[in-house]
């Protein structure tokens, strides 16, 4: 049995609407066993999914395929995130943690600020 990326990854409340999915599978962030897909790429269970969400890669192996969106306990049920993945997660938090960022001030930004808020972002 197979399913299509777009509707389980909606179902596993990756994102809210299936055209965010359909966006992130467009732009190459969704890759299945090492492939880039398509909305319409089948999906089985014991498959390898990847997601790049922002500076953060997670990896998944499918458990269940359910094309109905659900409750949040019920769609952590669908897939099983590798240890490799929750290490690096882990590793790439502390790196975000220590990196410095840029102050709120209740001024707008000036020049200066606006720039060096810009480069930081650039540094993901």
């Amino acid at each position: 049995m197979s399913q299509r990326i777009d509707k389980w990854l909606w179902a596993a409340r990756f994102y809210k609407t299936r055209q965010l999915c359909i966006k992130a599978i467009k732009n190459g962030r969704i890759s299945i066993n090492g492939n880039i897909s398509k909305p319409a790429s089948s999906l089985t269970v014991g498959d390898r999914v990847k997601i790049k969400q922002g500076p953060y890669q997670r990896e998944f192996l499918v458990n269940e395929l359910n094309d109905k969106r659900g409750s949040a306990t019920l769609a952590r049920t669908l897939y099983h995130e590798t240890e490799r993945s929750l290490d690096a997660g882990e590793k790439l938090k502390q790196q975000l943690a220590q990196q410095p960022r840029m102050e709120m001030t209740s001024s707008k930004p000036d020049k200066r600020a606006l720039r060096t808020g810009r480069n930081l972002k650039r540094t993901w």
